[in-house]
């Protein structure tokens, strides 16, 4: 999550007008985050235990975590142009999702250490 999230923002920063468009709609890395979330957390939960299979799961649900989280509040504070991501509330509102989400794995982790 925190991984794709610095991927992401470093190569839009150097190629800010990198868009991906679809029948003439651009999809937003939002879209594709929300992808991966249901390709990963999906497994996640139907499938207990640890496998490659789930490992990879894990990997895909982090992954699209991360890209939705970097653009939930660049796309309810700004106009959503390219211009716009590279604003200093796209970045703090991207850093702030991503830490928050973070900090509810650690304290996930702590609660579920405490219990064994």
């Amino acid at each position: 999550m925190i991984g794709i999230f610095i991927v992401l923002r470093a190569m839009l920063q150097f190629s800010p007008d990198s868009d991906f468009d679809v029948a003439g709609y651009n999809i937003h890395h939002l879209f594709t985050g929300l992808l991966l979330i249901v390709a990963g957390g999906i497994p996640l939960a139907l499938f207990p235990g640890r496998s490659l299979r789930t490992d990879a799961a894990s990997v895909a649900f982090g992954a699209g975590l991360g890209m939705a989280l970097d653009e939930w509040v660049y796309l309810i504070a700004t106009d959503g142009s390219n211009a716009s991501y590279l604003l200093p509330v796209s970045l703090r509102g991207g850093l702030a999702m991503v830490s928050l989400a973070t900090l509810y794995v650690v304290v996930l982790y702590m609660v579920s250490r405490n219990r064994r």
